[in-house]
């Protein structure tokens, strides 16, 4: 068995590796990335690195030679028109190099957006079955990095998060959790074939849980105000997809519960002084 991810010099790809060889030795796992000379550090575990750039038809299919499960790591570009094309390109490689199993890093509760980010996923879901390859969707909530967006430090400078009215829940998930479930997947694909997986939290949290969590990591008292003043794009971004469905799959793939809110978000919350 060969297991094939794009985009593996990226943190989730980096991620998804480390996982996979708790289960799997390192010569069953190609590193399919853009730059091989930044992932010497794989290359150097044993792992069979291979240039594989999106935008480059030729070093496709190359890549995806002699490989029984490919995970497509959506693509990071900022034009989801290229993005689309991008994958495409990916999805056609893979079929012309008969790879016995293309999973995708998709977007979950996809139908129930209204954007160009769930539309991309959509579409990148349909080109997929559309090329007739057996396939797995792995469709992640948002990263709880999300949290980041809402001006977390002047939460902590001020003791207040200040939010926009309106019902916010979110469903996301770490990257550490969605590396070890999509490990998960592609350690055991075929009992996963032809499924959509929606790796969300099992319960959603809301703004008074980020404070508690911010309360909890700072040890001062942070809570929410609701103000209609606050301008912050990130709302209306929220407005348009599903950040309250939810679902058990993450947990089941995990074995275990996810993090925490707090576990997920103390990496890039600065408390000054830091607590020990």
């Amino acid at each position: 068995m060969s297991i094939a991810i794009t985009g593996a010099g990226g943190n989730l790809g980096r991620l998804i590796i480390k996982q996979l060889l708790k289960a799997l030795p390192p010569h069953e796992i190609i590193a399919c990335v853009r730059h091989p000379e930044a992932a010497q550090d794989l290359a150097d575990q044993g792992i069979a690195v291979r240039l594989c750039d999106y935008d480059r038809s030729d070093t496709l299919q190359a890549a995806f030679s002699g490989i029984s499960r490919l995970l497509l790591i959506s693509s990071p570009h900022p034009d989801d028109s290229i993005r689309l094309r991008q994958h495409a390109h990916v999805i056609e490689a893979a079929k012309q190099a008969s790879v016995g199993h293309l999973l995708y890093t998709s977007f979950a509760f996809a139908e129930n957006g209204a954007c160009p980010l769930v539309h991309l996923h959509l579409a990148t879901e349909h080109a997929i079955m559309a090329a007739g390859l057996p396939y797995t969707m792995l469709r992640s909530g948002l990263y709880t990095d999300i949290a980041g967006a809402f001006d977390l430090s002047a939460a902590l400078a001020s003791g207040e998060l200040r939010v926009p009215p309106g019902d916010w829940r979110f469903n996301s998930v770490s990257r550490r959790d969605l590396a070890a479930a999509i490990a998960a997947v592609l350690a055991d694909a075929d009992r996963y074939r032809n499924q959509r997986l929606e790796l969300t939290a099992p319960q959603t949290w809301r703004m008074a849980d980020l404070a508690a969590a911010l309360t909890g990591l700072s040890g001062n008292p942070i809570t929410v105000v609701t103000d209609a003043a606050v301008n912050n794009w990130v709302f209306g971004f929220l407005q348009l997809i599903d950040t309250a469905s939810t679902s058990d799959d993450l947990e089941r793939l995990l074995s275990r519960p996810p993090e925490t809110l707090l576990e997920s978000i103390r990496p890039f919350v600065r408390i000054n002084p830091p607590l020990l």
